[in-house]
């Protein structure tokens, strides 16, 4: 059995450096897929309210024995619970997901417009000094987000979660992070719905040199990258292909090659203009 390596957060706890995600499952099936990943050798799980699947999440874990202290749980509130009510939103994420505390909790999306991240952050800063959550992080936050975070709030952001792969970089933002202490995760690592990153000829190429699967190739990448993430499958094959990728390594010319997938620092979703 498999098991990630531990990248180290900010604020001394240590999160395994590939996990499950688990959207779009519903309950039923995100209860079966945790139960597989775990006994494939995950140990990393992330939900989120908007997921609507957080029950079927905590079933899983309890179906599966493994103990909770050997766990890492992240969940994520959106926009519904942005200011005072993200208390009332992990409350209840805690109840449908049967545990005591997340090991990271984040906010979803900034909303900028709404202008509520910051009184949002501090309800978070709250909530871990009460110890309902150990890290608190955020998602699809730019770089200027962070920095009004940052200069108004007092705790930096373990975790920044972003749309991330070989195609959409993010280097600038990656850059910002790595001064920061903030560890960078990825959502989307093979290319997310409708893209066809896996399709590639260079990642073909690479995989058949390395007897490796487009995948593997793509979610070596992000390991090398220092890079956190969280690929999404149902199929316990795939489970345990995507946690087979610590036995190889990308040279120098090989990481070169995969550059060419780059689509610029445009690319992909833009967060001041999107969200829920």
């Amino acid at each position: 059995m498999t098991l990630a390596p531990l990248i180290k957060l900010n604020d001394g706890y240590s999160i395994p450096q590939v996990g499950l995600g688990t959207w779009p499952l519903d309950d039923d099936q995100a209860a079966t897929a945790v139960v597989q990943a775990l006994e494939a050798g995950y140990r990393h799980i992330d939900t989120a309210v908007k997921y609507g699947n957080e029950r079927g999440v905590g079933n899983g874990i309890r179906a599966s024995g493994v103990d909770r202290e050997e766990l890492f749980i992240t969940t994520k509130v959106d926009g519904q619970f942005q200011g005072d009510r993200a208390a009332g939103g992990l409350d209840d994420a805690l109840k449908r997901l049967g545990l005591d505390y997340v090991d990271l909790f984040l906010i979803h999306w900034p909303l900028p417009q709404r202008d509520e991240y910051v009184s949002t952050w501090k309800t978070f800063e709250r909530l871990q000094a009460e110890g309902k959550v150990r890290s608190i992080g955020v998602s699809n936050f730019k770089p200027a987000h962070l920095e009004r975070l940052m200069a108004e709030t007092e705790v930096v952001p373990a975790v920044n979660q972003i749309q991330l792969n070989p195609a959409i970089t993010r280097t600038a933002e990656r850059e910002f992070h790595d001064k920061h202490g903030i560890v960078t995760q990825s959502y989307s690592p093979l290319g997310g719905d409708g893209a066809d990153l896996l399709g590639a000829p260079i990642l073909s190429q690479l995989a058949e040199k390395h007897g490796k699967t487009p995948a593997q190739l793509v979610l070596r990448w992000h390991v090398q990258n220092g890079i956190v993430t969280v690929p999404k499958t149902a199929n316990p094959e795939r489970m345990r292909e995507n946690l087979d990728i610590f036995d190889f390594a990308l040279d120098a010319q090989d990481l070169a090659e995969l550059a060419i997938l780059d689509e610029g620092p445009n690319a992909g979703n833009d967060s001041d203009v999107t969200g829920h």
